[in-house]
């Protein structure tokens, strides 16, 4: 769940000769485990029998990833989505228990081509839910609509499944943040994932070829078999601790804990389209909407 350090970012750039992530060439990461400096300045050879992943419709967030996505309903004339973690929130991590409904945003993203290269800037004008709570989710509502973003940028929004990941099934988490692809397979299922104060349900577990690091938090994770966002990233075990930040443990039905250091995880987004009705509008009274609910307390 660890952004980037400033420290790192700084270092990099100076390495580039440019100011973030600017240079940093679209790659493929390999089963090594790379710092955020060499993920940005050294990238991993892409291995000849792989096929390339498509950027297009990723996105870079400040200090995170993210993606322009819609519902499975969606409409063309609807104002555009983008989503990245919870704990991307610009306002700081949500406490575990809160809920976030429309909070006015003026947020920016760098929207990505399908080569990682800059296709326009998207703006947000509301924090439309954004929860670390069972899930690490959180959906900005842009100032324009799908079809004017397509119009402008050429860049179509990904879809998000409206169906359970499938353990087994091969997944790219791409980084809009660092310009890279991970890809690995959903290895199984965490029932319940705990990481300091927050704790999520039914998480995937990646294989270890998904090394992710700092700033690709809120990548989604895409299917390759259809090409929908099945989960967002969010997290891995980085140094064998239990339970602590940056340091995810497992815990069963029976609460029994699993440790499973260098293992990556994310969270499952096929609820999502339930709690959207037409419009793109957030409706958490719908039918079949599981997401959490803001109390008096939490919401603001």
């Amino acid at each position: 769940m660890r952004k980037p350090l400033l420290a790192t970012l700084t270092a990099a750039a100076a390495l580039a000769g440019t100011t973030g992530t600017a240079a940093a060439a679209p790659d493929r990461a390999s089963g090594a485990t790379p710092t955020a400096a060499t993920a940005a300045v050294h990238p991993d050879s892409t291995p000849a029998s792989v096929t390339a992943a498509s950027f297009a419709g990723t996105v870079a967030l400040s200090n995170c990833s993210g993606s322009l996505v819609r519902m499975p309903n969606s409409q063309a004339t609807d104002p555009g989505l983008v989503m990245t973690n919870g704990h991307c929130l610009e306002t700081g991590f949500p406490s575990a228990g809160q809920v976030i409904t429309n909070q006015s945003s003026t947020r920016s993203f760098t929207l990505l081509n399908a080569s990682a290269g800059t296709a326009g800037t998207l703006k947000a004008n509301k924090v439309v839910y954004a929860t670390m709570t069972d899930t690490d989710v959180t959906l900005y509502q842009l100032t324009k609509t799908y079809a004017q973003i397509q119009q402008s940028t050429g860049i179509a929004p990904l879809t998000l499944s409206a169906t359970h990941p499938v353990q087994g099934h091969a997944i790219d988490v791409v980084s809009g943040y660092w310009k890279r692809v991970y890809s690995c397979s959903v290895d199984g299922f965490a029932y319940r994932l705990k990481e300091g104060q927050w704790t999520w349900k039914d998480a995937v577990r990646y294989t270890p070829e998904c090394q992710v690091i700092g700033g690709t938090s809120g990548s989604p994770a895409i299917d390759t078999t259809t090409g929908q966002v099945t989960a967002i990233n969010n997290t891995t075990n980085e140094s064998g601790e239990s339970c602590t930040l940056d340091n995810p443990c497992e815990v069963n039905e029976q609460g029994a804990v699993t440790i499973r250091k260098g293992i990556g995880y994310a969270q499952e987004t096929y609820g999502i389209p339930a709690c959207f009705t037409t419009g793109n509008k957030l409706n958490l009274s719908a039918t079949g909407c599981t997401l959490p609910k803001p109390t008096a307390v939490s919401a603001r």
